[in-house]
């Protein structure tokens, strides 16, 4: 049985390599429309669309989803997400699952178990999930984020870097060795009053250098428990290529 919790689904038009990301249309709907629909199919108790544009309201709630502005001036949906927190006024210790609005192919039961993750692990700030990676290229690649974990399940560190590194051996004779390393994937629980706590620290050095805004929570001592994901989770949009590729995953998948 899946915990309580709520889904916000950060969503802005200034995307730079695809303007206009959310309202871009996928057999006969928006991009925005498709990820809300699958977070309709999860145990959420309600789904929320934090965005900066009226229009990407409108069309929200054109399709029956409540959708919230938000500033503009947010640069990251963490920081979107800790502003739709106060607006909805939810309490502290509400669990609250971060859904990428450029994520139409999530499945549902990888919401539920990132929420449940949380639930079942009261010394934990932020959970998230990880994915095992099966080539050294994909090992190498910095736009692969890598993450490293103890015996319990807590994060160490992520990096775009090869973490671990093998120093007595390349990547590739490395796993057929038997080492392993493990593909964060953006999918995220918070307690509210952690991202509430996130939103006022300034961005840590390690979060600047990497980009990667989870090191704010690791270099402030805060806990991210991680579990690999239930269910493969297909990539996200992010290009033209992405786009064209998932519109003809969801046509196959219907006809």
């Amino acid at each position: 049985m899946s915990p309580g919790y709520r889904i916000v689904i950060p969503a802005r038009m200034a995307s730079q390599r695809l303007p206009g990301k959310p309202l871009l249309f996928i057999n006969g709907q928006p991009l925005i429309e498709h990820v809300y629909r699958r977070a309709m199919e999860s145990s959420a108790q309600s789904i929320v669309i934090a965005t900066d544009s009226a229009e990407i309201q409108s069309a929200a709630r054109a399709f029956g989803a409540e959708a919230i502005m938000t500033s503009q001036a947010h640069e990251s949906g963490s920081d979107r997400i800790a502003e739709c927190i106060d607006i909805m006024a939810w309490p502290d210790e509400t669990l609250v699952v971060n859904l990428q609005g450029d994520e139409p192919l999530m499945p549902e039961a990888c919401l539920d178990q990132v929420a449940a993750l949380l639930h079942k692990a009261p010394d934990a700030d932020v959970a998230s999930l990880y994915w095992p990676i099966e080539s050294a290229r994909e090992v190498e690649d910095p736009n692969v984020v890598k993450v490293v974990m103890d015996q319990a399940g807590k994060a160490l560190y992520f990096s775009r870097s090869v973490i671990p590194y093998p120093r007595n051996s390349c990547v590739g004779t490395a796993m057929q060795g038997g080492a392993a390393w493990y593909r964060h994937i953006g999918l995220y629980a918070y307690r509210a009053g952690a991202l509430r706590g996130y939103t006022a620290m300034s961005a840590s050095p390690l979060e600047q250098l990497e980009k990667l805004e989870q090191l704010r929570f690791l270099e402030a001592g805060k806990v991210i428990r991680m579990e690999q994901a239930c269910s493969a989770i297909p990539a996200g949009i992010d290009t033209p290529a992405d786009l064209e590729r998932v519109r003809k995953l969801i046509s196959g998948a219907r006809d």
